[in-house]
């Protein structure tokens, strides 16, 4: 089953979910399998709609904090399990159709380009020069949130789900959307005019 195009989420909060992002596309498809394998695979997937988890491609990370790919997929849904080398805990998903993009900013990270700022300055230079896929729909990047994984329990403790959906070069005027939050919980939309346009839905924090 394909999954339906969609995209993004953030806040304050955005460029720090952003940089995550730009890092989450594992490579290491040679890594040795991790022990918890199954674990990352069950976390890895809260993140997506209920209705794609089974056939989602997930991606992970070994004891040494190297990507690699637990899972291949047979849909358009990518999930990426908690990377243990980074503070907090959160999971993603997104469509195949963003993949380049994330492809993309994880290879500049690996050239050393730590500036979250410059590494999108590159990818939409690149995607406007048409060198960059984007999607030519909407892409809902799905990030799951939380205090950590009850494996036992098959739950995420404390979850906080959030959404970004990409809409490439979508300005305010073409979506009728503030550039800005205008309310706790409230769609906006971010980097309007971009290719790294996407609107932005980060409901309110749980008490």
């Amino acid at each position: 089953m394909p999954f339906p195009m969609m995209c993004r989420t953030g806040l304050p909060a955005s460029t720090a979910v952003l940089a995550l992002l730009a890092t989450l596309l594992p490579t290491g498809a040679s890594a040795q399998m991790p022990d918890n394998r199954d674990v990352q695979v069950a976390e890895a997937v809260l993140a997506g709609p209920a209705a794609f988890r089974d056939e989602a491609t997930v991606h992970g990370w070994t004891s040494t904090g190297a990507s690699v790919t637990l899972r291949q997929g047979t849909n358009d849904l990518v999930c990426i399990s908690d990377n243990p080398t980074q503070n907090g805990w959160s999971t993603a998903c997104y469509p195949t159709s963003i993949e380049p993009y994330m492809v993309r900013g994880r290879e500049l990270s690996a050239r050393g380009i730590t500036d979250s700022a410059e590494r999108l300055r590159i990818r939409w230079e690149e995607a406007d020069a048409g060198t960059l896929p984007m999607p030519e729909d909407p892409a809902t990047v799905y990030i799951l949130a939380g205090d950590g994984f009850d494996a036992r329990a098959g739950a995420v403790v404390n979850p906080f789900l959030r959404w970004a959906i990409y809409i490439p070069w979508a300005t305010s005027e073409s979506t009728g959307l503030s550039p800005i939050p205008l309310t706790e919980g409230a769609p906006w939309i971010m980097f309007p005019g971009t290719a790294g346009a996407h609107i932005m839905v980060t409901p309110p924090a749980p008490r």
